[in-house]
C-alpha cells in the first residue's frame, strides 16, 4: 500500500514540476517579447521634435503634429481588453488560439511599455527591474511554501485593486502627482500580495491529476500570463516611486 502511495506522490510532484516549468516558460517568453519590443521602439536613436527629444521609432508610429496618435491609445488600452478576453474565455478556445492571443498580448504590452524609455533613464529602468524581480521572487516563494490559506487575503487585495483602478482613471483626468505616488505605493502592496496568492492557487492547480493534458497546458499559459501581468505592474509601480526621470 505504501509503495502505491509513494508512486502516486512521485507522479503528482512530477506533473507539478512540469506544470510550473510551463508556467514560467510562458511568463519569461512574454517578458522577453515585451522587453525587446519596448527597447526597439522606445530606445535607440533619438530625434528632436520641437523642443523635446523622442526615440525615432516611437516618433514615427505614435506621434503626430498635434501629439500622440490614435494608434498609441489603441496600443495602450488594447492589452486590457485582450487580457480579459484570454482569462475569461480560455475554456472555449483551442490552445493554438490562446497561444496566438498570448503572443499578441505580449507584443501590445511591449509597444505600450516603450514609453518608459522616454520618461525614465536606462539606469533607473534596469535597477528597478532587478528590485521588482527580487520582490516578485520572494513573494512567489512565500506563496508556494506557506501553509496559510491566502484565499481571503486574495479577495481583499482584489477589492483594493478595484479601488486603485478607479483612482487611476480619476487621476488620468486630474493629473495629480501626489495621488499617482500614493497609487504606486498601494500598487506595490497589492501586486506583491497577489503574487503570493496566485502562486498558492497555481500550486493547488498543479497537483490536480484529474486535469486533461490540454486543460493543464491552457491553465499553465493562463498562469504564466497572470504572473507576467503582476510582475509588469509591480515593476511599473516601483518605477514611478524609484525611477529617475530624464527631466
Amino acid at each position: 500500500m505504501n509503495e502505491y502511495f509513494n508512486q502516486d506522490q512521485s507522479f503528482s510532484k512530477e506533473i507539478s514540476r512540469e506544470f510550473f516549468r510551463n508556467v514560467y516558460g510562458y511568463m519569461f517568453a512574454a517578458l522577453g517579447i515585451s522587453g525587446l519590443l519596448a527597447y526597439i521602439v522606445g530606445g535607440g536613436e533619438q530625434v528632436m521634435i520641437g523642443e523635446n527629444e523622442f526615440p525615432k521609432v516611437f516618433a514615427e508610429y505614435f506621434l503626430t503634429a498635434t501629439g500622440l496618435s490614435p494608434l498609441f491609445y489603441i496600443v495602450a488600452f488594447a492589452p486590457l481588453i485582450l487580457g480579459m478576453v484570454i482569462q475569461g474565455a480560455f475554456h472555449r478556445m483551442s490552445l493554438a488560439v490562446l497561444m496566438a492571443l498570448f503572443i499578441a498580448y505580449s507584443v501590445l504590452m511591449g509597444l505600450s511599455l516603450s514609453t518608459i524609455f522616454i520618461v525614465y533613464t536606462d539606469g533607473a529602468i534596469a535597477s528597478t527591474f532587478f528590485i521588482a524581480a527580487g520582490a516578485f521572487g520572494a513573494m512567489a516563494v512565500l506563496g508556494y511554501t506557506t501553509k496559510t490559506d491566502l484565499t481571503k487575503f486574495g479577495s481583499l487585495l482584489y477589492m483594493v485593486f478595484v479601488g486603485m483602478f478607479i483612482a487611476m482613471i480619476v487621476n488620468w483626468f486630474v493629473g495629480s502627482s501626489q495621488l499617482d505616488y500614493i497609487i504606486s505605493f498601494i500598487g506595490v502592496f497589492v501586486f506583491t500580495g497577489l503574487t503570493a496568492y496566485y502562486m498558492q492557487q497555481l500550486k493547488q492547480t498543479s497537483y490536480n491529476t484529474a486535469l486533461s493534458e490540454v486543460d493543464r497546458n491552457k491553465l499553465a499559459l493562463i498562469g504564466g500570463l497572470q504572473l507576467y501581468i503582476l510582475f509588469v505592474n509591480l515593476f511599473l509601480s516601483l518605477l514611478r516611486i524609484l525611477g529617475g526621470s530624464r527631466d
